[in-house]
């Protein structure tokens, strides 16, 4: 156990070094904040008129509350939960946008490294933006109503979704009959509508120019629909579409190797000018691959009659226990895209006509979409759950 070192003053009395005393004395500091669930993530979310004016004050702040950098991976001293999914913070406010009630501006926070990355967008913690502006008084529901639809402005991408849920007493409901794979027992449903997804950064469907690509003498698909992602086939990386995260995380040269075609590919899609300055949250990168009916696509319920495809996802360089929302966005856009290495491997014959069923690591998904006569997508649906699980006040350490 560490024990000060007491010294003594001129005047007899025993005192810790002026070191100690002055880091001793430092309070800690505070702000007004939430906890929810967003989907398959977690996140801290803070009314943006709470938060410094100047943004280069932000950073300090999130990394201090979620716990990063970690270099046990673990984010012990802060909310964070050890991995991308959980490492997260969004920041609500007053709408900049004329078709929007509310701004979002979503925040990845890197696990073991100090990166704070405000390039992409975050499609599960969007479940949650619409019942934390109703909870926080940030939107108010008119007259009885008993189900609201919330405009929400992305400000990370420029993208307007409309998030539809039912509320009770003036709050978001949680409780429901409605379920989705990763995540234990039922709740409220909450409908996302993504309003016009594709060229979120980049303003092209496909930012290279073409529908394939080769990096590293791999075939990918780039596209940008509700953020950038590139897509290559399992079988070309001679690895197993259905693979584990863990699988993934453990196989010794499957994520360097799919970094390197990361990069490229960030680097030919321009969001960035060397490979070193490509954030580390967009482009997203996925594994695609058929669906099968061998036995362990019979134990995962990812069989041909259950799934179009399937899929394993990156995020923040680990493993996604899911699939993020966006990836799915895009992976449904792919699939109608010929030539693409997801139609490649997409079921023509859909397990849903209402859209693209995915089999992703925890479970299938379905996402429904419409698109123009072109191919075009006009719009795409999910649907998710969100919880409250706690407000107050979230404390963080000054700088020492």
């Amino acid at each position: 156990m560490f024990k000060p070192i007491l010294r003594a003053s001129p005047r007899g009395i025993f005192s810790a070094p002026r070191q100690l005393r002055t880091l001793a004395t430092k309070k800690q500091h505070s702000l007004p904040a939430s906890y929810y669930r967003g989907g398959t993530s977690r996140a801290v979310f803070f009314k943006q008129n709470d938060l410094p004016h100047g943004r280069e004050e932000w950073d300090y702040i999130f990394r201090s509350v979620i716990g990063s950098p970690d270099p046990y991976s673990r984010q012990l001293d802060g909310m964070g939960g050890g991995i991308s999914s959980l490492s997260k913070v969004c920041v609500v406010g007053k709408s900049t946008h004329p078709d929007a009630d509310v701004d979002y501006t979503f925040i990845a926070l890197g696990v073991n490294t100090p990166e704070v990355d405000y390039s992409s967008n975050c499609g599960n913690m969007i479940s949650a933006v619409g019942p934390y502006a109703v909870d926080a008084g940030l939107f108010s529901p008119t007259g009885d109503a008993s189900l609201v639809a919330v405009r929400i402005h992305n400000t990370n991408t420029g993208k307007i979704i409309h998030s539809s849920f039912p509320i009770v007493d003036g709050e978001a409901a949680t409780s429901g009959d409605f379920s989705i794979d990763g995540v234990a027992g039922t709740a409220a449903r909450v409908q996302l509508d993504f309003v016009d997804p594709a060229g979120s950064r980049t303003g092209k469907l496909l930012p290279t120019g073409q529908v394939r690509d080769t990096f590293d003498g791999v075939a990918a698909t780039c596209i940008d629909v509700a953020n950038p992602c590139v897509f290559v086939r399992a079988a070309e990386l001679g690895v197993p579409g259905n693979m584990t995260p863990d699988e993934i995380a453990v196989h010794p040269d499957l994520l360097p190797r799919l970094d390197s075609i990361r990069r490229q590919a960030g680097v030919k899609m321009d969001l960035a000018e060397t490979l070193e300055k490509v954030p580390g949250s967009v482009p997203k990168i996925c594994l695609v691959s058929s669906s099968a009916n061998d036995t362990r696509a019979k134990e995962q319920n990812q069989t041909t009659e259950k799934v179009d495809l399937v899929a394993r996802a990156l995020s923040v360089g680990q493993p996604h226990k899911a699939v993020p929302i966006t990836v799915a966005l895009a992976l449904a856009s792919a699939a109608r895209l010929s030539g693409s290495t997801v139609n490649e491997v997409a079921s023509t014959d859909r397990v849903d006509a209402a859209g693209v069923t995915i089999g992703h690591a925890s479970g299938n998904l379905l996402v429904g979409a419409t698109f123009d006569k072109n191919g075009g997508l006009n719009a795409a649906t999910v649907f998710r759950t969100a919880r409250r699980v706690f407000e107050g006040r979230i404390f963080w350490k000054n700088e020492s």
